[in-house]
């Protein structure tokens, strides 16, 4: 079949047409770009040159879909801190300024995810897809715009509940020796926030792969994953990530935050960090002093602790609590890196060697720890009797040392180590089991009125269970009061007393019985 000659040639003319449209409407565009070079490689570093106008924090693409940040920029050459895997760059490679500080992306998809600090996903769920990015270092809010603590954050530890309170806003260090229980105590405190409206940020800081494992897996199983988002960098990975962990995590906090949402976030921890930084700082041979490890570690965690405040309600009303966790060396409190961390948050958890060695667990101790901020949050039923807690408390371990030489004891000394030993015992508390505000109280209520000082010591455990189990039993209208901040009336005290007594009946001695001849 022969086409006509019109037609084909009415083809020729569109078609030549269009080619003509398409050249007259193309305008060519000239895109900057500036490209340096590679000058050295280290361990988790580079050395750049040629890129003239790059700013501090800026990001640098290397070849390989690798990143990294400026961080020393001097006049001849810049100091990059490497984010990921730099086997395969060398000398001479190209460098491309990428024209943004380092974000990381943030938004309701996150939750329940595991991801590294530049948010990408490590739980092989697919790629974390997010339309908001914020940078991972952002201004702390202004004074102005922050409100007082007023409602506490519940971690289900009665110790800490009762006697170290912690409100929403509040930065608190968990501090103590290797293998006390810091992670412990955090997780408890995540565990607890199922139901309450808080979304938690879990941060690990170079932490082993095993131990990661071990925190995600007790999330998962627990339910806690639902309204959690961990971020990981592991003990192989680049001194840069590790670095920047922190940062990112709070990031992701703070948007939530800004929506005025509730949120907890836990540095663990932050001794990884302090190496890591020192780390760079060696490597980038930057002078020791101000702006290097040791003089600038202040100043790089101060403004990631910072970040961590109440809102005022204009602003959302939203929260950041922060639970940095910090390791000490042979108990030693006073080194430089934690007297800076508890000179800048607001009261710190102390976990003592030698009550975990005796069995007393979660081993905080009492003595060395405190709030400087939550006992305002606290709920006016925990303060009606936290505070003869405390003081009975104290008497106690003061007279316990002096108990050991085997001096003879009057009959009100032997009353105050008996009574403290019962407290001891009622504050002991198993991991990842948190408690309900009911039955804490019921427990503090009972140790008050003295109702476990007749109980042995070796059925204490099973005692303070059956008043915990008890106060299923308190009438709902004076559960409802615990959440206010009203106190106690005397009537609702005498109630849950009556509960706890009723409770203990079959844990006190039975008189002995006379046998008749």
């Amino acid at each position: 079949m022969k086409m006509a000659p019109d037609s084909l040639q009415r083809v020729f003319d569109s078609a030549f047409a269009g080619m003509r449209h398409a050249r007259e409407a193309f305008a060519p565009q000239l895109a900057s770009r500036e490209v340096g070079t590679i000058t050295s490689i280290a361990t988790g570093i580079a050395k750049v040159s040629g890129l003239p106008g790059v700013g501090f924090e800026e990001v640098l693409k290397f070849p390989g879909d690798l990143y990294g940040i400026a961080f020393n920029v001097d006049e001849d050459e810049i100091g990059v801190v490497l984010l990921g895997d730099y086997w395969q760059l060398h000398a001479g490679d190209e460098v491309e300024r990428r024209g943004h500080v380092m974000d990381v992306p943030v938004g309701d998809q996150l939750i329940g995810r595991i991801i590294n600090p530049m948010g990408r996903p490590l739980d092989g769920m697919g790629p974390v897809v997010s339309s908001v990015r914020l940078p991972i270092e952002r201004t702390a809010p202004h004074i102005m715009d922050r409100a007082p603590v007023t409602v506490p954050l519940q971690t289900g530890i009665k110790v800490i509940d009762a006697l170290i309170p912690i409100g929403r806003g509040q930065r608190e260090l968990i501090i103590g020796d290797r293998q006390t229980g810091k992670t412990a105590i955090a997780l408890n405190t995540i565990l607890n926030q199922r139901g309450q409206n808080v979304l938690c940020v879990y941060c690990a800081i170079g932490q082993r792969a095993s131990d990661v494992a071990k925190v995600v897996d007790t999330l998962r199983e627990k339910g806690a994953l639902e309204y959690t988002i961990v971020v990981v960098t592991e003990g192989n990975d680049p001194p840069g990530l590790t670095y920047i962990a922190p940062y990112a995590a709070t990031s992701i906090a703070e948007h939530f935050m800004a929506q005025g949402r509730d949120v907890l976030v836990v540095y663990d921890d932050l001794t990884h960090h302090a190496r890591a930084y020192r780390e760079l700082s060696l490597l980038l041979r930057r002078p020791p002093g101000r702006e290097a490890f040791p003089g600038d570690i202040f100043y790089i965690h101060s403004r990631l602790l910072e970040r961590a405040t109440h809102l005022r309600p204009e602003l959302g009303g939203g929260s950041l609590t922060a639970l940095p966790v910090i390791e000490t060396e042979a108990q030693d409190i006073s080194a430089y890196i934690p007297t800076n961390l508890i000179s800048i948050t607001d009261g710190q958890i102390y976990l003592s060697p030698s009550l975990f060695e005796l069995g007393v667990l979660p081993a905080v101790d009492v003595g060395k720890s405190v709030s400087r901020v939550g006992g305002k949050a606290q709920r006016a039923a925990y303060r009606a009797v936290a505070g003869d807690l405390k003081l009975a408390y104290a008497q106690f371990e003061e007279l316990e040392t002096f108990a050991r030489f085997g001096a003879r004891l009057d009959e009100n000394t032997r009353k105050i180590i008996e009574h403290g030993r019962r407290i001891r015992a009622c504050l002991k508390q198993p991991a990842f089991a948190p408690v309900s505000v009911a039955a804490q109280i019921a427990v503090l209520l009972a140790l008050t009125a003295e109702l476990f000082d007749n109980v042995p010591l070796d059925r204490m455990s099973d005692a303070e269970h059956a008043v915990r189990e008890a106060a299923a039993d308190i009438p709902a209208e004076v559960c409802a009061r615990f959440d206010t901040a009203e106190k106690l009336s005397n009537e609702d005290g005498a109630t849950i007393i009556q509960i706890a007594r009723n409770a203990l009946a079959r844990f006190q001695p039975q008189p002995e019985r006379k046998e008749t001849k």
